[in-house]
């Protein structure tokens, strides 16, 4: 015969209470678990402090005082409040670089979702064979590290003997452009910089969003086509409503990315002729490790992370008014 511990309200709830099964030898158990859990993460939690918590509070904290190159001998500052952001604000160059930042960005993740979205859908209409030679020339292009990729696309664009400038001539529209230097002139160096970052960046939205088309139902697809709606109809009707998540997150991250551009400008133009290439993550590096102006350009940098995640509260304010979960 069992005699049940369970109260009255237990029974009627039809819950079991934490103190019929929860014995000290289990509790022991549990805090035994708990600890081992907290050994194995603490080697990552130190790689996170050291990589990412301690540099961010290292950079605020900096923003704060007037480091320049003559503290990183000496060691000596001083702390001088908001004054770097104050600077910072009424610097006429500083949102010039700003502006362009913005414009170039909007660009570049146009540019790239226009692309990728069409190399994406593309790759649904092509046969297996195909479409494996697209995938595999997709992630070689992607998993290439993009200093590599932007030292041979200046090779490509360089006066004399590059590739392009050869191609252009023979072309013979634009007569002999063989000793055309692009990161001469502002807008073909910008030409140069969005061919280049629209390239890295096609690959993994294409794939992602191939991925993405592949799971929606197409049912939906051939209902649309019964009524009559046409190939591009379908796709901007149909599939982009139903792949809009994907595109959603896509973009964002895109944003994020293309704001934050650095190695490309830097290593086809360094941000010339005269500046008028340089985006916020090119005039942050001039102003921190060209003049050593380290505490402005600490603070620009705080003023960078505040945009993005100002940038990204928006994204997610409305993903969760769309009832999309995070």
């Amino acid at each position: 015969m069992t005699t049940s511990t369970l109260t009255p309200t237990a029974r009627r709830n039809g819950k079991t209470p934490r103190s019929a099964h929860t014995t000290p030898r289990t509790r022991k158990t549990m805090k035994s678990t708990t600890g081992f859990t907290a050994l194995l993460l603490t080697p990552t939690g130190i790689i996170l402090a050291a990589l990412v918590i301690v540099p961010i509070i290292f950079l605020v904290f900096t923003s704060f005082t007037d480091f320049n190159q003559r503290s990183l001998f000496t060691g000596e500052f001083e702390f001088v409040g908001l004054a770097q952001y104050a600077a910072a604000l009424s610097d006429a160059a500083f949102w010039q670089s700003l502006l362009r930042t913005f414009l170039f960005t909007a660009a570049l993740v146009v540019g790239s979702m226009l692309i990728g979205m069409a190399v994406a859908q593309m790759m649904t209409k092509l046969g297996t064979v195909m479409r494996y030679v697209v995938t595999f020339a997709l992630i070689f292009a992607w998993a290439m590290p993009n200093v590599a990729s932007s030292v041979v696309w200046k090779w490509l664009f360089q006066p004399g003997y590059g590739v392009i400038n050869y191609l252009l001539t023979k072309l013979r529209i634009f007569g002999d452009v063989s000793n055309l230097a692009w990161s001469n002139d502002t807008t073909l160096a910008f030409v140069c910089i969005w061919l280049l970052v629209v390239w890295q960046a096609v690959p993994y939205i294409a794939i992602t969003l191939y991925a993405a088309t592949t799971q929606i139902d197409h049912s939906c697809i051939e209902a649309a086509q019964l009524d009559g709606a046409g190939p591009i109809r379908t796709y901007w009707q149909v599939v982009v409503p139903l792949i809009k998540p994907s595109i959603m997150v896509i973009a964002m991250l895109s944003v994020i990315w293309d704001f934050n551009v650095f190695n490309q400008i830097w290593l086809v133009s360094q941000g010339g002729p005269s500046g008028s290439t340089s985006t916020i993550g090119v005039f942050t590096y001039k102003q921190a490790f060209v003049n050593f102006d380290i505490a402005q350009g600490a603070a620009i940098s705080v003023i960078t992370v505040i945009i993005l995640l100002a940038l990204t509260g928006v994204y997610v304010r409305n993903l969760l008014k769309t009832g999309e979960d995070l």
